[in-house]
């Protein structure tokens, strides 16, 4: 490859224009931008960045990109080199990613959904953002260029298409050859420091509202805070940044408005449980000084524990009720179905907008060979379907190693946090010894601190600490975890099953903990269990562990949604103010747009790939536990909304301009989402069964207050708590829990003296046998009701189905049409010459 540089040997000179998008000679557009620093401390390595530099800028104008360079006007050190791509160069490669560019304007009525009729009113006004005109379009060939709407040349692609395509010719032009090796790719330049940067430009400045374009009206219509209660511009999102992050947007804000519904009802259930929590018989009996006053309970840790009276967890059992009453089951329920329209609507907006967005056919027909791929790409192998031989990148030995390598590591870090979580038990083991032996006393005997006494328990002091420090936890691993398939698709479908089976173990595991496993395997006071044989295993709180399981949840959303947010908004804005500080330049100097852009921050390779995994485990926080905590709708409605204005406040102002893409949904994140339904299903059935107290009391209600387990005839819930609590004689302590009175303990379990005394009663088995009947009706009445709807509900609207039929058919007839048309003017100076020639045949004969 001959290296020529056509006048880019001297970088020439600003020409003074701040938000020029152009070359210096104001025509042609600047499709991408690389930065290099001009000078290196080591000579050697300047020698040879220089020399890739120089080859790579030759490869680029061998394949007829045009560059220039100029020089920084806030650091002389570094080098603007300046894309643009002709439009015979944007041809061929429209053509090589078979581009869909419109043919004809699209004439046919357009469907309206059921969605758009109750959003359209929230969109901004088109006075504001005017409608994207619709067109049939077609797979772009050069040689059918006549086919296509070309008005104006440099109009014709848009300037996301032009730095997509500019981008996949950077990704590819080669810097190196040594043999038969061939070296190539922006990315391998930058991650070696040839280039500082590679960015496709903004738009003019955002805050030029007597300029009005789409980067100032994305930020004022969009990002703008006044905005929160508008639906989003998706075409607009669509065409300045690519269809990739428009389907992001698009999910985000479908999911943030039916998440309304939810919290809607979960706030229903939320005031429900508040207003009813003293009437509760179960509370009533608790705060009672003639009944929880009398009731002496069993020391909760051995030697320095008290005894107790079940009144003094008064205020714990009215929060309880908040929570575990029958209108969770009711919203439990309505959640599993939720969940389900959820996922079946999303999939029918999501076919409306690949019709919309032209991105139906985009996997068979436009998807590349990622260039990390190709470079890999160095054995031989014959292709089953074509019988031919190709290039991969690993034999299937090699496969079978990086498969075993990439399971191993994953074990390894969930293996990890597994024994992060048993840390975080021994902590709630050990605190709660010390909470138990001290924090009333604390409490007591401190003024400013005594009005508090009631409510802070040791339980709640023990639970709240340590989901602080689980949070802390699960931030820390997740710093230290996001420290070779065919397409970019199968490589982040491959990385998200990856990163969400580590996330899903980091961020749930103590909820499942609480849920499921602490308070279950406790033994009774006189034979308590031991965890390594040290610390006596922790029980659940008189009415249950729902409460540390709600106080868990909120926590750990909280603590996430305010900790991201800290991360979206302010780190950016404090490394821009910081940079810009360090590069400032005095007043009369002019900056050009693509060094404003290079003082942005840039957007990592996987920057939508963290919003994605952000927004899936706050949706399995919202439908795995959501029986626990109802109100966990409600504040991941709050987050999505302060979410979509920070995520779009960030891409518009604070970001480089993302490098656009194509993309056809939401990729692996689907089926994640529908595995995290179905599970969600059984994880609250199992709460309500196994961790909130609602099953017991039913049988006491139904079954245990009435003949011949008692002399009452009506049904009622007075006498709950002295049949969900055990007798215990106290000269059956052993001597490593001895205190010094009698007392009664949470369970069901043979009285002293009986014949298999402290053994688990008929009352316990009852309890268990109504327990596995409730999840097993309910899992099946549930699953059963979501696989109706789930058939019921298309995943692509009938109409939609005929109008792309439609579509496809005029398409074909117009581009039959537009060819014959351009056949018959191909040939008529050749029929005119023939007619000419009989003519004159005829004429002779005649003579």
């Amino acid at each position: 490859i001959s290296v020529e540089f056509k006048g880019m040997s001297s970088p020439s000179e600003f020409n003074g224009n701040p938000d020029s998008l152009f070359f210096n000679d104001g025509k042609r557009r600047i499709d991408f931008v690389l930065v290099y620093e001009d000078e290196s401390k080591n000579a050697s390595e300047k020698k040879g960045s220089q020399r890739r530099r120089e080859f790579f800028e030759g490869s680029l104008m061998n394949l007829g990109v045009e560059l220039e360079a100029t020089q920084s006007v806030m650091d002389e050190k570094l080098v603007y080199v300046k894309v643009h791509m002709p439009f015979e160069v944007l041809c061929t490669y429209a053509e090589v990613l078979h581009i869909k560019l419109p043919i004809q304007p699209n004439d046919l009525a357009q469907q309206s959904s059921a969605y758009n009729c109750f959003t359209r009113h929230f969109y901004p006004s088109e006075d504001v953002i005017a409608k994207e005109p619709d067109f049939f379009t077609a797979p772009f060939r050069k040689d059918q260029l006549k086919c296509f709407c070309v008005k104006d040349r440099e109009q014709f692609f848009t300037p996301a298409v032009r730095s997509r395509m500019a981008y996949y010719i950077l990704s590819r032009a080669p810097y190196d050859i040594k043999g038969s090796v061939k070296k190539f790719g922006i990315s391998k330049l930058l991650d070696g420091g040839v280039y500082k940067a590679a960015y496709p430009l903004h738009d003019v400045s955002t805050i030029q509202p007597d300029c009005p374009n789409e980067r100032f009206l994305l930020y004022n219509e969009w990002a703008h805070p006044k905005s929160f209660y508008k639906m989003q511009p998706l075409d607009l999102i669509r065409k300045y940044f690519g269809e990739k992050i428009g389907i992001y947007f698009a999910w985000l804000g479908f999911y943030t408005v039916m998440l309304t519904l939810a919290a809607a009802v979960g706030l229903g259930c939320f005031i429900y449980g508040y207003t009813t929590r003293e009437s509760s018989t179960w509370s009533k009996e608790v705060c009672d000084p003639q009944i929880g006053g009398e009731i002496i309970m069993c020391p909760q840790c051995d030697q320095i524990c008290p005894y107790w009276r079940l009144n003094t967890t008064c205020e714990s059992s009215k929060r309880l009720c908040i929570f575990d009453n029958y209108g969770t089951l009711v919203f439990a329920i309505f959640m599993s179905v939720w969940v389900t329209l959820f996922l079946e609507f999303w999939k029918r907006y999501q076919a409306e907008l690949e019709h919309d967005w032209d991105t139906v056919e985009f996997l068979q027909q436009e998807e590349q060979l990622r260039p990390e791929y190709e470079a890999k790409c160095v054995y031989e192998r014959v292709n089953p379907v074509t019988q031919e031989k190709e290039n991969v990148p690993h034999t299937a030995c090699g496969k079978c190693m990086r498969v075993s390598c990439g399971i191993s590591t994953v074990l390894f870090w969930v293996l990890l946090i597994i024994a992060s979580v048993v840390g975080v038990i021994v902590y709630r083991l050990a605190m709660f010894i010390n909470f138990s032996a001290k924090l009333r006393t604390d409490l007591k005997y401190t003024k400013e601190l005594e009005p508090f006494k009631e409510y802070v328990t040791p339980q709640m002091a023990t639970s709240i600490t340590a989901s602080i420090i689980s949070l802390i936890i699960i931030m820390i691993l997740n710093n230290f975890y996001e420290k070779l398939p065919r397409t970019k698709t199968e490589y982040e479908n491959s990385l998200t099953l990856k990163m969400f089976l580590f996330q899903f173990v980091n961020y749930y595991s103590s909820c499942f903990y609480i849920a499921f496993f602490k308070g279950k395997v406790v033994g009774y006071p006189g034979q308590p269990v031991y965890w390594f044989g040290a610390f006596r295993n922790e029980e659940c709180d008189p009415g249950g562990c729902l409460t540390e399981l709600t106080t868990q949840l909120s926590i750990i959303m909280t603590g996430k949604a305010v900790w991201n947010n800290i991360q979206e908004v302010l780190l950016p804005w404090v490394k821009n103010l910081i940079f810009r500080h360090c590069t400032q330049v005095g007043s009369e100097k002019v900056i050009p747009r693509w060094e404003q852009d290079y003082q942005l921050q840039p957007i990592g390779k996987l920057g939508l790939f963290y919003e994605y995994l952000e927004m899936v485990i706050q949706f399995g926080f919202v439908t795995l536990f959501v029986a626990s905590f109802p109100l966990a709708p409600l504040l991941a409605l709050f987050n999505n909304l302060c979410e979509i204005r920070v995520d779009a406040w960030k891409f518009t102002t604070q970001s480089r301009r993302v490098v656009p893409e194509k993309a056809q949904d939401i990729g692996a994140w689907q089926p994640i989402l529908q595995g995290v339904a179905i599970l969600a299903v059984a994880t609250n059935a199992a709460i309500i069964a196994f961790t909130s107290d609602m099953i017991p009391r039913l049988v006491y209600y139904w079954a245990i207050s009435v003949s011949p387990h008692s002399d009452g005839s009506n049904h009622t819930m007075t006498g709950f708590i002295n049949s969900s609590l055990s007798v215990f004689n106290i000269t059956d302590f052993n001597g490593n829990s001895n205190p010094n009175v009698d007392t009664l303990y949470r369970d069901f379990r043979n009285p002293p003296n009986h014949p298999n005394q402290y053994e688990y009663s008929i009352h316990y088995w009852h309890v268990i046998a109504a327990k596995l009947a409730f999840m097993i009706v309910v899992e099946h009445i549930v699953y059963f009701t979501k696989f109706m709807l789930s058939y019921m509900i298309p995943d692509v609207p009938e109409a939609l189905k005929e109008q792309i039929k439609r579509e496809r058919y005029l398409t074909q007839v117009i581009l039959h049409e537009t060819n014959i048309k351009h056949f018959k003017e191909l040939m008529k100076p050749v029929a005119d010459n023939l007619q000419d020639e009989i003519e004159e045949s005829e004429l002779n004969l005649r003579l």
